[in-house]
């Protein structure tokens, strides 16, 4: 486990989401650490989605903190999170179908005014990403899935993120257009960019990440590092479709 003495990037102190008189997330504690990547895993409306709309300031919470880089962000709206460094990376990909690809990869950058650094992110998510570069002029909502999940994580990318929140970036997708976004995930990672990914798929999740949190029912019952978890039986039988 971390025995690192600097404080979090991200902590998650008792907190609750609720909805409609229904709690969806019943007071869980998190921490992520700079330059970690950590996943988040467990069934359908376990309360991962609503967790990650709350980092980013989409959902507004019951109770409990969020703190960010030492501050407690609990009312601070999502267009100011971005600007600190928060970018979330929506399920379902959230990305403007009728703009083009470029003029959504550039959207990832209103909130900065540093024109020649963005050209040179852009030219870095080129790099990265060069089915992206070959659809630059045609409209977002015309590409594949896989493609629109590129075109929502270099996006996000623009943004200069500390913290990237990614949801389910390999729902619906062929097994090879997945293996091309984990290994963005993981270049990403390897860039210093601290990720908390919500994924379905918890053996690939699991191998990519440092640590992981086993969530069910809005709550987080277990935790541990990415091989302890996928070596736990209970993991196994839960989540990796194994008899425990």
């Amino acid at each position: 486990m971390h025995t690192n003495p600097v404080s979090p990037l991200l902590q998650l102190q008792n907190l609750q989401i609720s909805y409609g008189g229904i709690q969806a997330v019943k007071g869980i504690n998190l921490e992520l650490y700079s330059g970690e990547l950590v996943c988040l895993i467990g069934a359908n409306g376990a309360g991962k989605t609503t967790t990650l709309n709350a980092i980013g300031g989409v959902l507004p919470i019951a109770g409990g903190d969020i703190h960010y880089a030492g501050d407690r962000i609990n009312t601070v709206p999502a267009h100011k999170r971005l600007r600190r460094g928060i970018a979330l990376v929506p399920e379902g990909r959230g990305i403007f179908t009728r703009l083009t690809v470029e003029e959504n990869l550039r959207m990832g950058a209103y909130t900065r005014n540093d024109k020649n650094a963005i050209e040179s992110d852009l030219e870095r998510v080129y790099t990265m990403l060069p089915r992206v570069k070959e659809r630059l002029p045609q409209v977002a909502g015309t590409l594949s899935g896989g493609e629109q999940q590129m075109v929502a994580i270099g996006r996000a990318l623009l943004s200069r993120p500390k913290l990237l929140l990614l949801d389910e970036p390999s729902m619906g997708l062929a097994p090879l257009v997945v293996e091309k976004i984990f290994e963005v995930v993981q270049t990403v990672a390897k860039e210093g960019v601290t990720i908390l990914l919500v994924e379905q798929n918890a053996n690939l999740a699991l191998e990519f990440a440092q640590r992981g949190y086993v969530m069910e029912s809005g709550k987080i019952t277990l935790t541990g590092t990415g091989e302890a978890l996928l070596a736990d039986p209970k993991v196994r039988a839960a989540y990796l479709g194994e008899a425990a």
